[in-house]
C-alpha cells in the first residue's frame, strides 16, 4: 500500500467514524479555549475540565485575568501539570492581550506566538478550532499515531516536521478535524504504551500493529519555538 493509499484508507474511515468531531475540552469563549489549551500541556483534558469551571467563574476573561496575581490563579490551577509556571503564563499572556489585543485573542499565527505560553501548538489549535482555519496542530498522540500508521516519514522526527507532511497530504477541508481524528485515536486506542490493535479497525493496514512501535518513531525532537 502506498503512503496515498494509506492516507486515503485512514481519512474515508475517520470521516466515517467521527464526521462531527471537535475538543474534549470545556470552554466558553476563545479565551477560555486558549487558558484550557495551555493548561493541557503535558495533562489530560479531563483533569483541565475539572479545573476550569471555578477558574472560568472568578477570571471569565481576559481583562480580569490580566488584573489578578500569579499566587491567586496558582490557587485554582494547583493540581495541573507545572502549576507554577502556567501560572505565570496565564496573568502574563492575559496582561499583553489586554495591552495590545484590547482583550481578544488574535487570529494571526505570529501574533498568538508573542502571548506567554503559547507555542505552535497551541496556536494551530486556536486557529483551527476558534477560527475555522487548516491548521494542524501536533501534539504527542498526533505524532505518534502519524508514525505508527504509516503517515508521515521516518525523517519526520520533529512536531514541525509531522505537521508539514500532514498538511502537505490531507486534503484542506479536513486539516481542522483530522487533528481531532489522530488525537483521539492516540487516546483512547493508539495509546503509548500497550496500543489495544485488537480494537483498532485500521490495524489491517497499519504498518505498526504487528508489534510495538521503535520509540525513535514516536519520540519527537525538541525542537526550538519559531514562528513560521
Amino acid at each position: 500500500m502506498t503512503r496515498q493509499q494509506r492516507y486515503a484508507y485512514c481519512l474515508d474511515y475517520f470521516r466515517k467514524e467521527m464526521p462531527d468531531v471537535q475538543t474534549e475540552l470545556q470552554f466558553g469563549s476563545v479565551f477560555q479555549l486558549l487558558v484550557a489549551v495551555i493548561l493541557s500541556a503535558q495533562c489530560t483534558d479531563k483533569r483541565i475540565n475539572q479545573v476550569t469551571p471555578e477558574l472560568f467563574r472568578h477570571y471569565p476573561d481576559a481583562r480580569t485575568m490580566a488584573e489578578a496575581d500569579v499566587s491567586e490563579v496558582l490557587e485554582y490551577i494547583s493540581s495541573v501539570s507545572y502549576p507554577n509556571a502556567k501560572a505565570e503564563h496565564l496573568v502574563q499572556m492575559a496582561r499583553r492581550l489586554m495591552e495590545l489585543h484590547g482583550g481578544e485573542v488574535p487570529s494571526d499565527m505570529n501574533q498568538l506566538l508573542d502571548l506567554p505560553g503559547v507555542g505552535r501548538k497551541t496556536a494551530n489549535v486556536i486557529q483551527s478550532v476558534a477560527f475555522g482555519k487548516s491548521t494542524m496542530a501536533v501534539d504527542t498522540h498526533v505524532f505518534r499515531v502519524s508514525h505508527r500508521l504509516g503517515l508521515v516519514s521516518l525523517k519526520a522526527d520533529t512536531p514541525y516536521k509531522v505537521e508539514c507532511e500532514l498538511v502537505k497530504n490531507i486534503p484542506e477541508e479536513d486539516i481542522p478535524r483530522a487533528h481531532h481524528w489522530l488525537l483521539l485515536h492516540g487516546r483512547y486506542i493508539c495509546t503509548s504504551r500497550k496500543p489495544h490493535c485488537r480494537q483498532c479497525d485500521l490495524s489491517g493496514i497499519c504498518p505498526s500493529a504487528a508489534d510495538v512501535c521503535d520509540t525513535a518513531t514516536t519520540s519527537p525532537k525538541k525542537e526550538p519555538r519559531t514562528k513560521s
